[in-house]
């Protein structure tokens, strides 16, 4: 008799279940948002390529904060983990079980209506053969009374009295047969009756039962679920957190402090003291007053030219914000040598690039000259030509960068072993007194002269080029050679030719490429061989012949 209080019961159960399915629903999704603001986040602090930026994550510490972008990331990833594991195996699984707990709640009280309306309807037939045999009761009653009544009456004919007789006895049989089939209906209700109450109501109300159980324990596991999948990866976050404390652990202070040092170390020593003045002595100034009056001219005069005197008088000039010249000169010696050192480095990997380039046209043209149906072995000349001109070039800039690192190692004052390997070169071609600094440059009165080291630089200079360049008698023709492409002589020491033009060779090529040629007197210089045809004559001096 609870029906519909258990169907309320057991709907507002599956009201519960898609409840707590919307909960997890929303659990994920916040799982997910936090998992991408997370990665966002991380993204958005790496550092850029090729940026000044990732230049600083040289430091411990931000290699450190790297590490710990990295584990953030890592992070996101077990939030997206718990979303997907929510997903599957709680929110589709009970999604599911939904289906099924409706589709055997909706046959429970199915069958339950029809018990319902089995016993309403054996109650209907109870009542109307109950009323059926009152009323033919009562109809036999009236007919019995009706004859008594005709038997009495003297004035009535014995017919009538006989047919009142026989009204009487057939109202009697009928309220007989109503009494039988009210007590046979009455018996079959009582049994039916008793098989709803304790039989078919019963087992449809355990079956209710056991399906609301069943949903309890439902939710119960999914609870369990939903805590457990947050518990498998706390191991691996566990792992991210460790990652990061092991990164902050392996910041070093003293290797970052190094490293700021290396980085804007000048190579300057300081200067040193400044002798006293006296002025009140007037009659003993001629030294120091021409002194004075020249060391404040040659600053002036120094102050004009900028570039290394500024550099030299580096506590009290304020740096140059100009345009960066091609040698760095603008920079301390420190500096400037670390930047010649990146400059020559970087030339060195272009020139490796264009050798590397140069083998692979060279085996492409050895596979063409011995299958001439793959390809043209001419149509790759001007394109080898090409590239070792970019090689010539090179060089030629990499040795003009050689020079200047060259010149700045022999000025620090104090050279590490590998800077001693890298210039080991041209340390014959320096002279001591390039090792002067700030002291040597004191002049008797305090103040700083340039004279001494200018003429250091120019001497230098001079040793480093005059010796390649320069020669004191012009070089006699060993041959002559003609011109197979243009060449645009640019850079110094080399010399402009035009296709088809004849030459004298006044040097072969020494290994490095390029070979010394004249046009007249006036003109000569250094050509790539690539360029040209050499034709040596056999009989001069130090000739060669080539096959």
């Amino acid at each position: 008799d609870q029906f519909d209080n258990l169907e309320k019961h057991t709907q507002w159960g599956i009201d519960i279940l898609e409840k707590y399915i919307k909960f997890v629903k929303e659990r994920t999704e916040i799982e997910l948002s936090y998992a991408k603001q997370l990665r966002n986040l991380s993204k958005k602090y790496q550092p850029k390529k090729n940026s000044k930026e990732e230049e600083e994550y040289k430091y411990t510490s931000c290699k450190a904060f790297i590490s710990t972008l990295n584990e953030t990331n890592d992070y996101a990833g077990q939030h997206e983990v718990i979303s997907e594991n929510m997903t599957s195996h709680i929110i589709g699984d009970l999604a599911r079980y939904i289906q099924e707990l409706k589709q055997e709640r909706k046959s429970n009280f199915h069958d339950g209506r029809k018990a319902q309306q089995h016993i309403e309807t054996c109650w209907k037939q109870l009542e109307s053969s109950k009323r059926r045999f009152e009323r033919d009761c009562k109809e036999a009653d009236r007919a019995q009374q009706y004859f008594e009544k005709m038997d009495a009456d003297i004035n009535v004919t014995k017919a009538d009295v006989e047919k009142a007789r026989q009204q009487a006895q057939i109202r009697h049989q009928m309220a007989e047969d109503s009494k039988a089939d009210y007590s046979s209906i009455l018996q079959k209700f009582n049994h039916e009756q008793h098989e709803y109450y304790h039989t078919h109501i019963p087992n449809i109300f355990q079956k209710i039962q056991e399906m609301e159980e069943r949903r309890i324990v439902k939710i119960g596991e999914s609870m369990k679920t939903y805590a457990e999948v947050d518990r498998q990866v706390i191991p691996i976050i566990g792992k991210c957190l460790d990652g990061i404390v092991k990164a902050a652990e392996s910041i070093d202070e003293k290797n970052d402090s190094q490293l700021v040092i290396e980085a804007y170390k000048s190579g300057f020593e300081p200067p040193g003291d400044i002798e006293f003045e006296d002025y009140t002595q007037p009659m003993k100034r001629t030294v120091s007053d021409n002194s004075l009056s020249n060391s404040r001219g040659e600053g002036k005069l120094e102050l004009k030219f900028g570039g290394k005197s500024k550099g030299k008088l580096w506590p009290f000039i304020k740096k140059n914000k100009g345009a960066t010249p091609e040698d760095f000169s603008n920079l301390p010696p420190e500096q400037r040598r670390k930047k010649l050192q990146q400059k020559v480095d970087e030339l060195n990997k272009e020139i490796q690039k264009e050798m590397d380039q140069r083998d692979a046209i060279t085996k492409m043209k050895d596979v063409y000259l011995k299958n001439p149906q793959m390809g043209d072995p001419a149509s790759l000349d001007h394109k080898l030509a090409e590239v070792s001109q970019n090689i010539e070039k090179l060089r030629l800039e990499t040795q003009k960068f050689e020079a200047w690192l060259a010149e700045v190692e022999g000025r620090l004052p104090a050279r590490s072993e590998q800077a001693r390997r890298q210039s080991g070169l041209y340390d014959s071609q320096n002279p001591p007194t390039v090792n002067n600094c700030a002291q040597d440059r004191e002049s008797p009165d305090g103040s700083y002269t340039e004279e001494q080291s200018q003429e250091s630089e120019v001497k230098v200079l001079a040793t480093d080029f005059d010796d390649e360049f320069d020669d004191e008698e012009p070089l006699p023709a060993i041959g002559t050679c003609k011109a197979l492409y243009t060449f645009e002589g640019q850079n110094e020491g080399t010399i402009s030719v035009v296709e088809g033009e004849t030459l004298y060779v006044i040097e072969e090529d020494k290994g490095d490429g390029w070979t010394r040629i004249r046009r007249n007197e006036d003109e000569e210089g250094y050509v790539p061989t690539s360029y040209v045809e050499v034709y040596l004559d056999k009989n001069a001096k130090g000739a060669k012949t080539y096959i």
